[in-house]
């Protein structure tokens, strides 16, 4: 789960990690009266969204005056920010960011992140804020410096100290890195993150450490112990669909193919995935219904599958195990005949009961396809979407 800025920056503040005074508006004369309390004439206007690029995408300006402050707001609210990271469609502007101007230095990127391989925490850095850290480690990898936390000893001071003499920091500006990492860590820790980057991290005309910018996702999986974090959830910056599946525990994952997959098993699911592609297909969906898949579930997740408009057919693959076979059957000839299903369907069962469930599809007298195997259901799914099924 994504935080937005200004709530990153809410917990920045509880750990004492140095952030330039702001508030959040969500109209203009919310944003006129949050100015006011800052003071100035001068404040910088960022839009709350969960994309990267917002600065490149017109999202981020440097506003002179109440008027400007006003009009360039107005600009923004309920609009739809496309960037880089967004796709095609934006994200909704429902919510914007006025701060006070920070006298800026220079610009370096800090980064914290689970490293899934090591099994430990990352701590990456470079000189070159402000930027595409992707760019600069694709093209300028030297310029970026890690090191990883033993989960055990916690992070060393000394390990922060060899960090500040890569970026060249001096004494004073050793010691903040030093306190600012630790509670990066340390919120890193008690709040369940799976990521904080800050970027960029400057060094003001007074020779100090400023997080300019703050980035905060939350492990979703551990948001049952994080109840206060669930809260600043902001569906209207996530996929509805994913939304919906949440509702009903489904693991679903919107892509950009035409054939849906309906799987039991997360590494079913990416198989399946993989095998649509190695024929020639090209998969619309992560979709795991989970190992106690039920009729009602199944046809939720149908629903959801054909609320995609780019779904040209339709791949389910069950291998029952907890679930029997004939279980599964039932559910999927409810949910087509419920849903309504206009296109294909190729179902390919396996294990308890698996010759029960296919007699039942296969004298359903609904459209479903039934394969013998995961590569004959391949097959059959990728020739369905070209117009060759039968």
């Amino acid at each position: 789960m994504n935080l937005h800025e200004y709530q990153a920056k809410l917990l920045f503040e509880q750990y004492d990690i140095p952030v330039p005074p702001g508030k959040p508006a969500k109209s203009v004369a919310e944003a006129s009266k949050c100015a006011a309390e800052l003071g100035g004439d001068s404040w910088v206007v960022k839009a709350q969204v969960h994309a990267g690029g917002r600065g490149k995408a017109g999202g981020v300006k440097l506003v002179n005056g109440n008027d400007e402050l006003e009009e360039y707001v107005k600009s923004l609210l309920g609009t739809q920010l496309v960037t880089k990271q967004s796709g095609p469609a934006g994200n909704p502007v429902d919510c914007v960011l006025v701060s006070a101007l920070s006298e800026i230095e220079s610009e370096l990127y800090l980064g914290m992140l689970v490293d899934r391989a090591d099994r430990r925490i990352a701590v990456m850095a470079s000189r070159a804020g402000g930027m595409d850290i992707e760019e600069v480690a694709a093209t300028e990898p030297e310029k970026i410096f890690t090191f990883m936390v033993d989960p055990v000893m916690g992070m060393q001071n000394h390990q922060c100290r060899r960090l500040g003499f890569q970026l060249e920091f001096n004494a004073t500006q050793q010691k903040q890195l030093i306190a600012i990492l630790r509670s990066i860590y340390q919120l890193f820790v008690d709040k369940d993150l799976s990521l904080v980057e800050i970027n960029p991290l400057i060094i003001s005309k007074a020779g100090d450490l400023e997080a300019l910018d703050a980035k905060v996702s939350v492990d979703d999986n551990a948001l049952y112990r994080q109840a206060d974090l669930e809260q600043w959830r902001d569906a209207a910056q996530e996929d509805e669909k994913e939304n919906a599946a949440r509702e009903f525990d489904l693991n679903y994952i919107s892509l950009d193919g035409n054939i849906a997959c309906m799987v039991n098993g997360a590494g079913l699911a990416m198989a399946t995935m993989d095998i649509i592609k190695l024929h020639g297909g090209e998969p619309a969906n992560f979709l795991d219904v989970g190992g106690g898949a039920t009729k009602e579930r199944v046809a939720e997740a149908f629903k959801l599958i054909v609320s995609d408009q780019k779904v040209e057919a339709i791949l389910v693959n069950i291998f029952g195990g907890i679930v029997r076979c004939d279980l599964i059957a039932e559910g999927i000839i409810a949910a087509v005949k419920e849903v309504g299903v206009k296109v294909p369907v190729v179902a390919r069962l396996e294990g308890t009961k698996v010759e029960e469930g296919k007699r039942m599809l296969e004298e359903s007298g609904l459209a479903i396809i039934s394969a013998d195997d995961l590569t004959d259901a391949a097959n059959k799914v990728v020739a369905s979407v070209k117009g060759g099924a039968s």
